[in-house]
């Protein structure tokens, strides 16, 4: 049973595919800067799907990050709350992480362990077929405003986040530093796909 005051902030989607990417640079954004009590959980959870079951049935309140096609201009940022969240994960499946997600939300219900406040934090994206590239603009715009609206957030929970003095830099290759230093340009490296499946050129 989920404790009283439990927290889990979830960041997910696919850092390889552009703005896939966003939930996971919004809790390394967010972790990196802040440092939040023992109740709080920030997660990465990627691509995992069923997997992260356990980690949401043990939440009291809980706060998604993703990438969500809402059919809005691309770069558009919007939340949604409680019930409604579900059905724009599954809306129209981008990946399999979202479906996965929105059967984890369907089975905590099933279980009778649904989290009691549900927030959705997501962002049109503007590509998503760029293998290896990174957010584009006009969504990694939007990382700190998505850290703030769950900063406010978590202060209604009765959570004072702390700014932290040195901000924690991952040592991970994907993190977004290293992640962009690391990647090559894109003549020199294809970026929407396996060239060796590609038909070959007349």
């Amino acid at each position: 049973m989920a404790s009283q005051d439990s927290i889990l902030i979830l960041g997910i989607g696919n850092l390889l595919w552009a703005d896939e990417g966003f939930g996971v640079r919004c809790v390394e954004a967010l972790n990196a800067a802040w440092a939040l009590p023992a109740n709080v959980t920030v997660l990465d959870g990627g691509t995992q799907g069923l997997y992260l079951l356990p980690f949401v049935t043990e939440a009291r309140h809980l706060l998604v990050f993703d990438a969500v096609d809402y059919g809005l201009p691309p770069g558009t940022m919007k939340r949604v709350e409680g019930d409604e969240v579900p059905q724009f994960l599954g809306a129209k499946k981008m990946s399999l992480h979202q479906t996965g997600f929105q059967e984890v939300l369907a089975s905590a219900r099933m279980l009778d362990r649904f989290p009691e406040s549900l927030l959705l934090i997501g962002v049109q994206p503007v590509e998503l077929e760029d293998f290896g590239g990174s957010l584009r603009p006009e969504v990694a715009a939007q990382v700190p405003e998505a850290v703030a609206i769950a900063l406010s957030w978590l202060r209604a929970r009765g959570v004072e986040p702390v700014l932290r003095k040195h901000r924690e830099v991952s040592r991970s290759a994907l993190a977004l530093a290293a992640y962009e230093d690391g990647r090559p340009a894109e003549q020199d490296a294809c970026r929407i796909g396996d060239v060796r499946f590609f038909p070959e050129a007349n």
